[in-house]
């Protein structure tokens, strides 16, 4: 069995700078929704740690759920078709809805998702992604609210996977390119 470090390579984005990052998104949040009925949606598996650490310094009531699609499988790179696997759970009419991710890379998961949650009559649908790939995009997808812009590397750590593992890894690094060239 491999040690994690195995797997990393460089540090991209440490796990203070993405403390903060998160701090930041939360009291965005909190001024943007105060008085208004906020329910958040992170999308699993990836976004769960983001979800976890943003509710937290989000200063209003909130409700949330998940959702869980595939567009990856076991591979790299992504196969361009999004399949639903887990829908959320209530209805979202009247609702202000976040979507909350791990990252946006090109954009096609992300459009699915908001076209599907938003033909459910909420009062809006809004976009929060802790890290952000703009140059693999596919379509055009702006997130409302965007932590961190990463290169075009394979970025592991933070709830971002390589095969289903370092999630755990709590800053965000390059993984070793001998596990992907």
């Amino acid at each position: 069995m491999k040690e994690i470090e195995e797997y990393l390579g460089r540090v991209l984005v440490p796990r203070e700078e993405i403390r903060k990052m998160v701090a930041d998104l939360g009291a965005r949040i909190t001024n943007d929704y105060r008085g208004k009925e906020l329910f958040l949606i992170g999308v699993l598996k990836g976004g769960f740690m983001f979800l976890a650490d943003l509710v937290r310094e989000i200063r209003i009531p909130v409700e949330l759920d998940f959702i869980s699609v595939s567009s990856y499988g076991s591979s790299t790179k992504s196969s361009g078709i999004v399949q639903l696997i887990k829908d959320v759970d209530v209805p979202l009419n009247e609702k202000h809805v976040i979507i909350v991710e791990d990252i946006i890379d090109t954009g096609l998961t992300l459009t699915y998702l908001k076209d599907l949650l938003s033909a459910r009559n909420p009062l809006s649908v809004k976009i929060c992604t802790a890290f952000d790939k703009p140059s693999r995009r596919k379509v055009d997808l702006k997130a409302e609210y965007t932590g961190i812009t990463v290169p075009d590397e394979y970025v592991v750590g933070y709830g971002l996977d390589f095969n289903g593992i370092l999630r755990n890894v709590p800053d965000l690094y390059v993984l070793d390119e001998k596990f992907y060239k």
